[in-house]
């Protein structure tokens, strides 16, 4: 014991000593770090000194959620003393844009559930936008009402990005503009009639948009217009948890965008046109799910689904998948040629191996091909693979790369035997089979194994 009491007077004051490195910092540099935290959090710092006590006050984020900061920022009492109950969400907002005083605002985000008086929020953005705004979020619901996005907001010069979410009605003026905005995201917003297009107009940069509905009152008519859009993201209906979509949408989306190098669809197919071709497209994404209701079984939903696909023919990667639509077995899958496809990942189910066979007849340049299976219990394969005939322009020229998953069904052994048998320069190939009866695997392994190969470098894998 005296030899540890000794010890620990010998100390040096140096280690005994904490120092307070963060405040040594340049001001600039502790208002970074506090634009991470979370707004109650840098606003707590206040207390540590005299030093701190406005320094949350020049950050240049702030996140304020409805669901997160209405009772964490109180009065100071205890919930159980019973003197104080927690200031209201708008109180707060409203109390925190007063006492904050940075002249630039790079992001605000604003998520506000069960809205009673949407009034002050046209308060709130003219604050915001008159500091050099250059992300603003907003995802407003209000207590039935609806909240039509401010006037205020259309004279931000600086606005890079924008992102409405919402009980909020979209009405731009007929003359503004974005000059900064590249990117902008609309998720079950409001529309007036031409607000999309009125809005387009005033982007003159802008590269990315994402456009959400769930269901539409009457039809919706709207014109994408955007000679610099690079990346188009279309979503319409709800999607339950199995997959399946709901929603009542009947709508006419008309698409003018030359540069588009990405582009993605999911949910329902109704009417879509393309009116220029997509000469620098690169990547899309299709996930088609449904159509109008009372209408699953007529041969038109096929061809729609035929002549979007063919819009997309200079398409270098493409990712296709639907729901299981008895009417896609209809008609006749004629596509143009997709000479720049390398890449193709498509969800096959009963009713779409002729899709999946008209694509790879049509794909001369395909270097990888990734197939999925998806089964559905309920359905008859009534229409499973077929080879083609001989073709000199097929695919398997190409095919470097093939990957097949949820593999169970007989006929399905039949396309994996073509694609071996024809596949020339074929490196890898790997099958994975549903389940995990070993039986079943042994059983498929040794009838794969026997199957011919045009590749004699083909690495064979079944998992």
């Amino acid at each position: 014991m005296a030899d540890s009491k000794t010890k620990s007077l010998k100390l040096s004051p140096q280690k005994d000593t904490w120092v307070d490195r963060i405040s040594d910092l340049p001001e600039s540099l502790i208002c970074h770090i506090l634009s991470f935290l979370p707004i109650q959090e840098a606003v707590a710092t206040s207390i540590l000194s005299s030093r701190w006590e406005h320094l949350w006050t020049l950050v240049s984020r702030l996140d304020l959620d409805s669901e997160t900061i209405g009772d964490s920022l109180s009065c100071g009492q205890s919930p159980n003393q019973g003197q104080c109950k927690p200031f209201s969400f708008g109180h707060i907002v409203s109390r925190l844009l007063t006492l904050h005083r940075a002249p630039y605002l790079r992001t605000f985000r604003l998520k506000f559930f069960l809205c009673r008086n949407c009034s002050r929020l046209d308060k709130w953005i003219g604050n915001v936008v008159e500091r050099k705004l250059e992300e603003l979020d907003l995802e407003i619901y209000g207590d039935d009402s609806i909240w039509k996005l401010p006037q205020s907001i259309f004279s931000c010069k600086t606005l890079v990005v924008l992102n409405l979410n919402g009980t909020i009605v979209l009405d731009p003026p007929p003359s503004f503009q974005f000059p900064s905005l590249k990117i902008l995201r609309l998720i079950h917003i409001v529309y007036r009639p031409d607000s999309v297009f009125r809005l387009l107009s005033g982007c003159p940069v802008l590269e990315d948009l994402s456009f959400q509905r769930e269901d539409l009152e009457g039809v919706f008519k709207h014109k994408i217009c955007a000679s610099t859009l690079k990346r188009l993201s279309i979503t319409f209906g709800e999607s339950e948890l199995d997959g399946s979509y709901f929603g009542s949408l009947d709508y006419k989306l008309e698409i003018d965008a030359p540069a588009l190098e990405y582009f993605k669809f999911d949910g329902h197919l109704r009417d879509i046109v393309f009116l220029h071709k997509l000469d620098s497209l690169v990547q899309a994404d299709v996930y088609i799910w449904s159509f109008e209701a009372h209408t699953f079984w007529v041969e038109c939903c096929a061809d729609r689904v035929f002549n979007f696909l063919a819009a997309l023919y200079n398409v270098k990667l493409l990712s296709f998948s639907s729901s299981s639509l008895k009417c896609l077995s209809y008609g006749s899958a004629c596509f143009s040629q997709f000479q720049n496809l390398v890449q193709l990942d498509f969800k096959v189910n009963a009713w779409t191996w002729h899709m999946l066979q008209a694509l790879l007849q049509n794909a001369p340049n395909l270097e990888v091909l990734f197939v999925t299976h998806k089964r559905h219990g309920y359905l008859k394969h009534n229409v499973c693979w077929k080879e083609p005939p001989d073709d000199p322009n097929n695919l398997t020229s190409c095919l470097t790369s093939f990957c097949y998953k949820g593999f169970g069904l007989e006929h399905e052994l039949e396309f994996v035997k073509y694609i071996l048998k024809e596949a020339r320069v074929l490196k890898k190939a790997t099958i994975h089979v549903r389940g995990r009866d070993r039986k079943l695997k042994g059983s498929i392994v040794k009838k794969i194994s026997a199957f011919p190969r045009c590749s004699m470098t083909c690495l064979l894998t079944v998992n």
